[in-house]
């Protein structure tokens, strides 16, 4: 409801309302005129006559709503803590069945008397002051319960309207709001970070798979999905086939350098046992050319230097080279043991 006081008018034979001084009137609303100590309803879908009588005399005109509204009323009850509190909406449909009555009580708004019905209530500040603010569910389910008794026992009223209870609730904290709303964020944050992190393991493994069936099998899996050209992997084969082929190269000639530095060294040492051999047979005058020929067979015909050693020694018949310590035995053209290869 809307209120406006109205200057007076000098009564006569044509005295009459200005329309400036009449406030517009909204859709589903009416005038009421006040007239002295009464309140005068206009008719209702008619057009407004300035020279209307009660609007004449009328000392003030309310703009009456006769359509239902939702209307809401809030309160403040206690938690067990004093830091926090409980709000609760209840709600309530209004419609106005005396445009008259509402205008002489002067209800402007119909909040205002619904408000000290809900703060009638004691019962449920009661409730409430058990509980901390972090049980709001359980505060809700015990308002609610103690609503539905309440306007069963104390219905609401107001002058001239038709008031009906429709619900309750109870207001999460906007702190407790806040607190809840960082908790899901972190919470839906860690769930995304261990999913990304399956998802990682996931492809860590199937990538682990595909290297593990060779390189050939890698490459037909990105040609196909497009992340590498055809071209660039014939060209990639066709150098690492260069590379294995110089690679060969140069192993072969490294491996046929060491086995010609070995065989060299090898008969180098054939060479050096013979002669060592050979000097000793010519120092000691006796030679077995049976036991010759095996070494020289055995030192793959060592050089020319062992065999002109070898033809500078004496025959197993010539006769023996006189000592001077003094007389040795008869050895008959043979060396007498291996001792005397080492003497």
């Amino acid at each position: 409801m809307m209120e406006q006081a109205l200057s007076p008018i000098q009564r006569g034979f044509f005295s009459r309302r200005r329309r400036t001084d009449i406030p517009q009137l909204p859709p589903g609303a009416v005038y009421v005129f006040q007239v002295g100590g009464r309140c005068s309803v206009y008719p209702e879908g008619t057009a407004f006559d300035p020279t209307y009588a009660e609007a004449v005399d009328a000392t003030s005109v309310s703009l009456v709503d006769m359509r239902a509204r939702l209307v809401e009323a809030e309160r403040i009850i206690p938690s067990v803590s004093e830091a926090d509190a409980f709000t609760v909406r209840a709600t309530f449909t209004c419609q106005v069945t005396d445009a008259a009555t509402v205008a002489r009580q002067g209800v402007i708004d119909a909040t205002v008397p619904l408000r000290a019905y809900l703060s009638g209530e004691d019962q449920l500040a009661r409730a409430s002051a058990a509980h901390r603010i972090e049980e709001v569910n359980a505060v809700r389910e015990l308002v609610t319960h103690r609503m539905n008794a309440y306007t069963t026992i104390v219905p609401p009223r107001i002058a001239g309207m038709s008031v009906e209870y429709v619900g309750i609730e109870v207001l999460t904290p906007e702190d407790l709001r806040t607190w809840e709303q960082e908790v899901r964020d972190e919470r839906r944050m860690r769930e995304m970070v261990r999913g990304q992190r399956e998802f990682e393991t996931d492809d860590v493994h199937r990538i682990a798979e595909l290297l593990s069936q060779g390189s050939h099998y890698v490459d037909a899996f990105g040609v196909a999905r497009e992340d590498i050209n055809i071209h660039a992997i014939a060209a990639r084969i066709h150098q690492a086939d260069a590379d294995d082929k110089a690679y060969g190269r140069q192993v072969a000639a490294h491996d046929k350098q060491r086995a010609h530095e070995r065989e060299t060294a090898e008969r180098n040492m054939r060479q050096a046992l013979l002669l060592a051999v050979l000097d000793h047979a010519r120092e000691s005058g006796y030679v077995d050319h049976q036991l010759l020929q095996q070494l020289l067979d055995l030192g793959n015909r060592a050089g020319p230097n062992a065999s002109q050693a070898a033809g500078a020694l004496p025959h197993a018949g010539a006769a023996p080279r006189p000592a001077n310590d003094g007389p040795h035995d008869d050895h008959r053209g043979f060396i007498k043991d291996e001792d005397d290869l080492l003497d």
